[in-house]
């Protein structure tokens, strides 16, 4: 297999770092490896696979001769610097939500929709985490019995936000039991020990820009704009893994276990449903984990329908940096990159 010149933009950040590390455990064919950052981090020292790498500042110059660019570094950056970088010849996966819905771009989870990244100009887009986990989830269900309605509301935990807002929910949390003061930095309130139904900003129709992310990229991906979808989307005083509750309404009745039957062999889903023994996805167990795990699969008592369901995974893996190599992977098997 062609062994890649890659680079990763954001190398320092909790994404980035996480880039890194499956990089190295999934054993992705790298020729060559190099990490961009802000002038602030520019000139830290990282090491991978026994090797030291330092850390550059990202600029117009820093791509040439690169053959994959992951980008984790926020919409800004990516705004900037992932055209240069496509322009340059390098594919970028970008991690941010500066072109998921460009027209041009596809939009990509590799269990669902592969094929999309042979339209690519350059730049794939990495979903949403929630959406990601979501998706992966819901797919092989639509497959057989197309989805009408998703509600959908979410408990995210705070490395969704980054390294600042982790650093914030262990200080905050110990000052409360030490009972100090709370300061809220990161978040508009104090995030321990306490729930706060706002992620991003609030738009004019009322919904969080996180949560209409949530409607707009699952019709891109599934390729099915005319499910319709609401969300409350709720960041919780966890530090990694986003669970979600899941109401869906589908064409024809779907029983439980004929969902149970399908999820069981759908790719990137491992089922825990035997609530009788408490047995169930937890954000906790689900941190450092590739799947997606689905349980409390029931018929919904208020829709003939309807199914309801929970489900987590870690959203700073499979809800970004898996999900990213994972389409670099997709498109070497395919021959597309």
């Amino acid at each position: 297999m062609k062994e890649l010149h890659v680079g990763i933009v954001g190398a320092t950040g909790m994404v980035g770092q996480e880039f890194i590390k499956i990089l190295d455990q999934r054993r992705f064919p790298v020729d060559a490896l190099h990490l961009f950052a802000s002038d602030k981090s520019a000139g830290k020292t990282v090491y991978v696979r026994q090797q030291e790498h330092t850390v550059q500042e990202t600029n117009q110059d820093s791509f040439s001769g690169l053959d994959l660019v992951f980008f984790s570094a926020g919409t800004d950056v990516s705004k900037q610097f992932a055209p240069i970088a496509a322009s340059a010849g390098a594919v970028v996966i970008d991690n941010s939500a500066a072109f998921r819905m460009d027209p041009d771009t596809p939009l990509v989870v590799p269990e669902i929709n592969p094929e999309d990244c042979q339209q690519h100009h350059g730049i794939i887009a990495n979903p949403n985490c929630s959406t990601i986990q979501m998706v992966v989830a819901l797919y092989p269900l639509h497959r057989v019995s197309p989805i009408r309605r998703i509600i959908v509301d979410t408990y995210q935990s705070v490395s969704g936000t980054g390294l600042p807002a982790v650093d914030e929910l262990s200080e905050t949390s110990k000052a409360v039991l030490e009972g100090k003061p709370v300061v809220a930095r990161v978040y508009p309130h104090q995030i321990a020990f306490n729930m706060l139904p706002e992620i991003d900003v609030f738009m004019e129709n009322g919904y969080s820009k996180e949560e209409w992310k949530m409607v707009t990229e699952t019709r891109k991906i599934m390729h099915a704009p005319e499910i319709a979808i609401s969300a409350t989307c709720v960041r919780v005083p966890a530090f990694v893994g986003h669970s979600e509750s899941v109401h869906v309404e589908f064409t024809r009745p779907m029983s439980a276990a004929e969902a149970r039957r399908i999820l069981a062999e759908a790719p990137g889903v491992k089922i825990q449903d035997e609530p009788a023994a408490s047995v169930y996805p937890m954000p906790w167990t689900s941190a450092g984990q590739d799947d997606v795990f689905v349980g409390r699969i029931r018929e919904d008592a208020s829709n003939p329908n309807g199914l309801a369901m929970w489900i987590c995974a870690d959203n700073v893996r499979k809800g970004a940096a898996l999900n990213g190599l994972q389409i670099a992977e997709a498109m070497m098997e395919r021959g597309w990159l």
